[in-house]
């Protein structure tokens, strides 16, 4: 192709998303991959497409995010096994029964569909959960897919308008508005975006991104035997805490009859090897709510990172003091359900349009200190 307007690291579901959005404004947009599209964070995470209500603007880019999702998905291919199970949140005691109700005011009061269930209708709604738990909030409208198809399919519309994807591609600095490549090839477009999750801290250091491990396993085809997303109320407690290891009971059905079980989540760890403590931890955690998943057999396991930035909201705009440089990173776990949102997000403010929701508590120029800390480190202040 002739010099892109737009080259996007990562290929992700994030940066495919980006990808998708911008061409679809007409530039002309290269993406690159260190590995294969879709194969990072995209392929090790639960695909769940959910609102979520931790704080204001967390909720309005998940709403929005989810309002995208389902307006796109009778174009989704068959292969990203879209399946709008709705999530239920399951309170195991009073007290977190109480906090479904809370729950169930934010989302009515802005105008969500929720609806709250006690002990018998939990029961009536997902008969494998333990007895003597204390009820749950479900949201109907939320969903699950598989999203390594998403992003290639999202990647195959920006390639249909005149856009180019490369693959095992590793970029080793970005300069201006040149990117250098790790065999010293160089290119060159007035506009990058950095999309490359847990590994975008390896190209801009300034980014306030941490990387957060978690584990996954999936069992044998048992179609069924649940019919929701399942999730404990206890679940925002290990998702947004500080603590470096943390396990919560998190369950998908999927299109194949199988089950996904998570989640974990650790700092500081940079293997992605098995941790062995941990999924036992976490499994043992699925079974407390689920018993009859003793009885079934686990396939896989495996891992991935997920990019977390300190106040758990992504970076999505213009890098502060990168003239050319837009982040579209540490979307920790909720990328899966925030991509869409965040590529319309960042093709509104590349192109100058007001965007849908505020896009200010998602402007990396917040963490604007840390930028300016290592360009005086770089001396280029």
């Amino acid at each position: 192709m002739s010099l892109p307007d737009a080259i996007i690291i990562g290929a992700g579901i994030v940066g495919a998303a980006c990808a998708e959005r911008l061409s679809a404004d007409g530039l002309r947009v290269l993406v690159l991959e260190a590995d294969v599209a879709g194969s990072g964070a995209t392929a090790a995470g639960m695909g769940h497409v959910v609102v979520m209500d931790d704080n204001e603007a967390e909720f309005a880019l998940t709403r929005y995010s989810s309002d995208l999702w389902r307006a796109r998905s009778a174009e989704l291919p068959q292969r990203a096994e879209w399946e709008p199970v709705g999530t239920l949140w399951v309170a195991s005691d009073a007290e977190e029964f109480e906090g479904a109700r809370r729950k169930l005011a934010f989302y009515r009061e802005r105008g969500l569909q929720a609806e709250l269930l006690d002990e018998q209708s939990l029961h009536e709604a997902e008969p494998q959960l333990r007895p003597g738990l204390a009820g749950g909030l479900l949201i109907p409208e939320d969903a699950v897919t598989y999203p390594p198809p998403v992003a290639a399919w999202l990647l195959r519309q920006m390639q249909e308008r005149g856009g180019e994807l490369r693959q095992s591609v590793r970029v080793q600095a970005i300069a201006g508005d040149m990117v250098v490549l790790a065999n010293g090839n160089q290119l060159q477009a007035p506009l990058i975006v950095l999309a490359a999750g847990a590994a975008s801290v390896g190209l801009i250091p300034a980014l306030p991104l941490q990387p957060r491990k978690g584990h996954l396993a999936i069992t044998d085809r048992v179609p069924g035997f649940v019919r929701h997303q399942l999730v404990e109320l206890g679940y925002l407690k290990s998702a947004h805490g500080s603590s470096l290891e943390s396990v919560a009971f998190n369950v998908q059905p999927r299109a194949t009859g199988q089950l996904l079980i998570g989640s974990s989540r650790q700092y500081g760890q940079t293997s992605a090897e098995i941790n062995h403590g941990i999924l036992s931890r976490m499994l043992q955690q699925a079974i407390g709510y689920l018993p009859g998943l003793a009885h079934l057999s686990i396939l896989r396991t495996w891992t991935g990172f997920r990019a977390a930035t300190p106040d758990k909201l992504p970076l999505i705009g213009p890098a502060p003091g990168h003239e050319h440089l837009w982040l579209a990173t540490g979307h920790e776990g909720l990328g899966i359900t925030t991509s869409l949102a965040t590529g319309q997000l960042l093709a509104d403010l590349v192109a100058g349009r007001p965007p849908a929701i505020d896009a200010a508590p998602y402007a990396p120029s917040r963490f604007a200190d840390s930028f300016r800390e290592e360009a005086a480190r770089a001396g280029t202040v």
